[in-house]
């Protein structure tokens, strides 16, 4: 049974930025834990019993997050070059088969059970997508890969590579000789031992969710919002109601004249009213504060956030440390958002801001606006268009 799992961890995540500017893309929550947490959490439920970590951009992040964790074994890719050349890093922590995934992809248990107990000696996960060109496309004979192509612009197949394999020891010289040739990513790799005659086995993913872009937040937590247990750790006054799948986390305290239906995660040690209401698929990070007379639906909020009173949220993401003055207001809406180059049109999206900002009172942010990190914004302003990191708005 294959015991090691490699995890690549080392990307920055530029077409998440202002999120990344100060962490890897796998370490922003997704229902208030990083979501490579929620893969290490999966390898190791589906049997796993060592994790090699390849880390790369703010490694530091990673390591001080998981120096508690046991069983991982932690290996640097210092030039992010290629999927196959992340892989390749873990050569001398590998002596067997393993299993192959990317850290900032969503994945079950289930799925990596099975792949662990196929028989066949090189076998991947694939998934139908609504968007296949965007990935690695994949054309299968009968559960067998038998060709794969990247980012084709023809959109000539309905299934992708999810990134995640089970390959043999083996492996490595192939991924030497292709990094010998200046060739470092795995889908050359993969396609390069189907054209020696190779037999890859297909096996579906039951899910799987990629985090490419801002919003892809906002859909990836409204999944995995709905796995995590409800409980109640800290302090509920009267006239609270909660419905439905609610997790409040210990020193919490939620005053008088709330509403909250989930599901909905609210971390540790924060402060919710009174009379404030939150709708499904919210999550609010630890140290947070939502003042009173607040509304709050389908947001990530994350750590250390406080979010002054009689404010609107809807379908926004509100990094680490802002502090939020009073009557803000994130619209959601339609717009055409530009990410590195790419115009992507958005439906039902509000504001994206970056984390420690200061945005004074009676603030509007447009529908799909992206605020960098460290802007200060003073009252009474409707902001329009993208605001750079360290920008002020007077």
């Amino acid at each position: 049974m294959c015991r090691v799992a490699v995890i690549l961890a080392a990307g920055e995540g530029k077409r998440l930025s202002p999120f990344t500017e100060t962490m890897p893309k796998v370490m922003l929550p997704v229902a208030n834990k990083p979501i490579l947490e929620h893969v290490v959490d999966a390898v190791k439920k589906a049997g796993i019993e060592r994790i090699v970590l390849v880390v790369g951009y703010q490694k530091e992040v990673i390591l001080d997050y998981f120096r508690e964790h046991h069983g991982i074994t932690y290996v640097v890719q210092d030039k992010q070059l290629g999927t196959a050349h992340a892989l390749l890093q873990a050569k001398k922590h590998v002596k067997k088969d393993f299993i192959i995934l990317a850290g900032d992809n969503i994945v079950d248990q289930k799925s990596i059970s099975r792949m662990i107990e196929e028989k066949a000696e090189m076998s991947m996960l694939i998934k139908e997508h609504p968007y296949p060109s965007q990935y690695g496309v994949v054309f299968i004979e009968k559960d067998m890969l038998s060709r794969i192509v990247e980012k084709p612009r023809d959109e000539t197949g309905r299934f992708i590579s999810t990134g995640i394999y089970r390959f043999p020891k083996s492996i490595f010289q192939e991924l030497e000789k292709h990094a010998s040739q200046g060739i470092y990513d795995l889908t050359s790799v993969v396609q390069s031992l189907l054209d020696k005659g190779c037999r890859i086995k297909t096996l579906f993913a039951d899910l799987w969710m990629d985090v490419v872009y801002p919003w892809d937040l906002l859909e990836v937590n409204e999944m995995m919002v709905q796995n995590v247990p409800a409980g109640i750790g800290g302090t509920i006054e009267k006239n609270v109601v909660i419905r439905g799948h609610v997790s409040i986390g210990e020193n919490t305290r939620i005053y008088s004249g709330c509403y909250i239906t989930g599901p909905v995660i609210i971390g540790e040690s924060c402060e919710i009213g009174p009379n404030v209401c939150i709708f499904p698929s919210t999550t609010i990070g630890n140290n947070s504060v939502i003042h009173p007379f607040s509304e709050i639906r389908n947001s990530v909020i994350m750590n250390d956030t406080h979010i002054g009173s009689n404010s609107f949220l809807v379908n926004s993401i509100i990094a680490r440390g802002n502090i939020i003055e009073n009557n803000f207001s994130s619209t959601s809406g339609e717009n055409i958002i530009e990410i590195e180059g790419e115009f992507k049109k958005i439906n039902n999206i509000g504001a994206m801001i970056g984390e420690d900002c200061r945005i004074g009172s009676h603030v509007v942010v447009d529908p799909g606006v992206i605020i960098g990190r460290k802007c200060k914004i003073t009252s009474m302003k409707r902001i329009r268009k993208n605001i750079p990191s360290n920008t002020e708005v007077m």
